[in-house]
């Protein structure tokens, strides 16, 4: 189901005082739904034939069997500014999309626009949120960053890399919390929840097999003992992605098969939560991530370069609570990321490798401050320091000129605050502020504010702006891509500019949900490459529209509709005029689902408009071509063998259309997974 910020706010703010009233001492600290790390979900309760309930963890409420697909938007119970929505995925629906990674749970929300996913992606197509490219927003587990601002494209962030065993749920911001999160998320912060211990000891697990020699396992052990709770867990994937492709096709070897694409990764994850007592808490989460693969490249001749990429993300966090109420509390975060990308394969008669091998440390003082009932502060201070190894090597005559080893570093300091105004019961506005301090491009500051207003009880109209300061990535200003052949420039400009939304959600009915809301931007000096060499290319606006509806039209049964147009226009330069390239005008999401006693069944379709072929080779080939547009049907189905086990089984692509996902990339048809989940 959907529930939106203005239909529970009356309801949920008379819940609060009265809480306020009663409850004057708090029995785990645990227990407070902190800032962005623990937002709770508006779900109702399962019902008692439902036998996924016992997968769950005894303190947090289930989905019901009328929740088979939903998206959900967080209202009062969460803490973030509300004059943007906040767009969640859980657990459950995760399982039920037959998401094998992030990029695959993304997909399917508003604004996403994602080329790099399923069998055969190429990760240089690119991620894009209301326009704005995967470096153009800022993706956080557990509230830390984990892209790091590298540009290459074989060293960027790779949601394909990022498996889902370890996830709880992944939530999804816009306008104010750009000031809470960073100053370059023009696009949003997406932040991957991770799983903490259940009340019981609980073992989960899953095999599963399917086409294209796809093959993965996962297995998961949380519980609690005392004070501690743990979860530890294991994933698996392998998929060899050979298949026939098209003549003109990426990639395509003298058989006709796509060649090069595979794919292999596993995943550690642990966490341990300690209640030091009723005040305090501690967490340390861990995750290490190895992945091998094959590279496809846009279009050009036969590639056979390979890409290696090692990560571990380390966390710990100390929440306190000040004082003897729910109003003051203190998080503090330390955290460590490494991204270890290596490329490298032959060329002709020659061969190149490139590395980048970028460790950042982090910390993060975040304070939440209920100052009056109606006002509420939260402030900080964000530090990040980020070191880049850059090692690359050719030897090829017309390169080894380029072969390097560059060690840069650049400290990032950041004071944030955002307060919250309820004027009314009905009118809230939010003001965000965000001062940088970077040993790169100096100071800067970027304020942003939205509002909220309930007309009725079933209307609410809300609205937000940004402004922004994304800095050139290190590798962009000194690292020579080898792979590629393209130079760096220390002379780039930050890309600077704002976002903004103006939205109504509108509740049509008990059953009928809808939820509109209109987004644009404005980002000069967007950087991109010209004749070889980064450079700061010109101006690009953004105009779009997003539309969700949601609809249970019986029990038991639910469907939604969601419908996204980005019209992200160059306004300089030779392409002036231009959409921005592999960023389609219009990408449609449905999806019908049924759930009851175990039993699941799920289809969704997904339409798109094509995308502009932004790089091209062929001599036919022109900058204003576009890839064809496609509709696809996938199912997704659950049988309950026992109480403990499950059969999964995911049809994707029933109508076997081999379709371009974009530029010259192309899908295999009709592909199958069928998977075995237990729970014990």
């Amino acid at each position: 189901m959907i529930a939106f910020p203005a239909f529970a706010a009356d309801i949920e703010q008379e819940d609060v005082n009265k809480q306020t009233q009663v409850n004057t001492v708090i029995s785990n600290l645990n227990e407070i739904n902190l800032p962005a790390t623990n937002a709770e979900l508006l779900t109702q309760e399962s019902t008692s034939d439902d036998v996924d309930s016992e997968n769950q963890p005894e303190e947090q409420p289930t989905p019901a069997d009328d929740a088979d697909i939903f998206l959900e938007v967080i209202g009062e119970q969460n803490s973030l500014p509300e004059s943007t929505p906040v767009y969640v995925i859980d657990q459950e629906e995760i399982k039920k999309q037959g998401a094998a990674s992030l990029a695959d749970v993304l997909k399917r929300m508003p604004g996403f626009a994602i080329n790099d996913v399923g069998p055969g992606a190429d990760i240089h197509t690119g991620t894009y949120y209301r326009g704005a490219s995967i470096n153009q927003s800022v993706f956080l587990i557990n509230g830390r960053p984990i892209n790091t601002n590298i540009n290459t494209y074989h060293g960027g962030t790779d949601l394909n890399s990022i498996p889902v065993e370890a996830i709880e749920r992944v939530e999804l911001y816009s306008g104010v919390t750009s000031a809470l999160y960073g100053s370059s998320a023009f696009g949003g912060v997406v932040n991957i929840i991770t799983k903490e211990g259940y009340a019981q000891p609980k073992l989960t697990g899953s095999v599963e097999f399917g086409s294209l020699s796809l093959n993965n396992q996962q297995v998961s052990y949380g519980g609690s003992s005392g004070a501690i709770k743990y979860n530890f867990s294991f994933e698996r994937y392998f998929t060899d992605n050979r298949y026939r492709v098209p003549v003109g096709a990426a990639n395509r070897d003298p058989q006709g098969f796509l060649s090069n694409a595979d794919t292999a990764t596993s995943t550690y994850f642990g966490s341990i939560v300690l209640d030091l007592d009723q005040k305090n808490s501690l967490n340390l989460d861990i995750t290490k991530l190895s992945s091998r693969r094959g590279l496809v490249y846009f279009g050009f001749l036969l590639q056979r370069d390979r890409l290696d990429h090692d990560g571990l993300n380390i966390g710990l966090s100390w929440k306190t609570r000040l004082g003897n109420a729910e109003d003051s509390t203190l998080t503090t975060s330390l955290g460590y990321n490494q991204d270890y990308f290596s490329t490298y394969g032959p060329t002709g008669n020659f061969y190149r490798t490139g590395i980048l091998d970028t460790q950042q440390l982090t910390a993060r003082v975040d304070h939440e401050w209920k100052l009056t009932p109606n006002n509420k502060f939260r402030w900080g201070l964000d530090l990040k320091n980020t070191d880049l190894n850059g090692d690359v090597l050719s030897n090829n005559p017309s390169r080894i000129a380029n072969n390097e080893t560059e060690n840069r570093s650049v400290l990032n300091t950041a004071l944030f605050a955002v307060n919250t105004w309820n004027i009314s019961d009905n009118f809230q506005v939010d003001l965000g502020l965000r001062q940088s301090f970077d040993g790169q491009f100096g100071n800067y500051f970027n304020p942003s504010t939205g509002l909220r207003y309930a007309v009725t009880p079933n209307i609410a109209v809300r609205g937000s702006w940004a402004g922004g300061q994304r800095n050139p990535g290190l590798d962009q200003l000194y690292v020579y891509d080898t792979v590629h052949g393209w130079e760096p420039n220390p002379d780039l400009r930050p890309e600077t500019g704002s976002s903004w939304t103006a939205g109504v959600d509108v509740k049509f009915s008990d059953n009928l949900t809808g939820q509109f809301t209109y987004f644009g931007s404005s980002l000069d000096n967007r950087l991109g490459v010209v004749a070889g060499r980064w450079e700061n290319i010109g101006l690009v606006d953004t105009n779009g529209l997003e539309a969700a509806l949601q609809l249970k039209f019986a029990s038991n049964w639910s469907t939604f509709l969601n419908y996204t147009y980005t019209d992200a226009q160059i306004k300089t330069g030779s392409e002036k005029g231009l959409q921005l390239g592999l960023i389609p005008y219009s990408v449609l999401q449905g999806g019908i689902g049924y759930q009851n006693s175990g039993w699941q069944a799920n289809l969704y379709v997904t339409y798109n408009s094509g995308a502009r072929r932004a790089f091209f080779t062929n001599p036919s080939d022109t900058s204003v071509d576009f890839a064809p547009s496609f509709l696809n049907l996938d199912l997704s189905g659950r049988i309950p063998v026992n109480s403990n086990l499950g059969l999964t089984v995911y049809l994707e692509n029933l109508l076997g259309e081999q379709y371009e996902r974009v530029n010259r990339i192309y899908s295999p048809g009709f592909t199958f997974r069928v998977g075995l989940t237990s729970s014990l």
